[in-house]
């Protein structure tokens, strides 16, 4: 009973116009900006709306590749008692599209180990991280399921 039949979706109808990406997209913008301005806060420049998103997505998919590296969350018990626990952050600034530059603080491991993929070693530009982030951002997703996507 509960299989669906071809071209039928098992999504209410309220549902399916809701995950529309153009519409729940501009709203959360929208959103974003308004918030953004009634703090005084710019949209673009030094310390700007854009430059703090970029930010907080970096250092949050920054977070989650260390917990997959590690295979524990921070605070947690290492797996195997092989002693390789989070050792703090190193600040470190790359260059935006977008944004410009924006200073990031990338986890590191007691072993010295841990290999970051979205923003590599030596690596000091990025490019379209920015933008990508922005959409998910607006799309609704938390910080979390953006660095999980990436």
């Amino acid at each position: 009973m509960t299989e669906t039949l071809e071209g039928m979706s098992s999504m209410p109808k309220q549902a399916v116009k809701a995950a529309k990406p153009g519409e729940a997209e501009r709203a959360a913008v929208r959103e974003l900006v308004k918030a953004a301005r009634a703090r005084g806060e710019d949209l673009t420049g030094p310390e700007g709306l854009l430059k703090s998103i970029t930010k907080q997505v970096l250092e949050a998919a920054l977070q989650e590749e260390m917990t997959e590296h590690l295979g524990h969350e921070k605070h947690g018990t290492p797996a195997g008692g092989d002693g390789n626990i989070r050792n703090g952050t190193r600040p470190k600034t790359v260059l935006t599209d977008a944004a410009g530059e924006v200073t990031i603080e990338v986890p590191r491991d007691r072993a010295g180990t841990f290999e970051p993929v979205i923003v590599a070693k030596r690596q000091r530009r990025l490019t379209d991280v920015d933008a990508i982030a922005i959409s998910l951002y607006a799309k609704g997703l938390t910080t979390g399921e953006i660095s999980a996507h990436f």
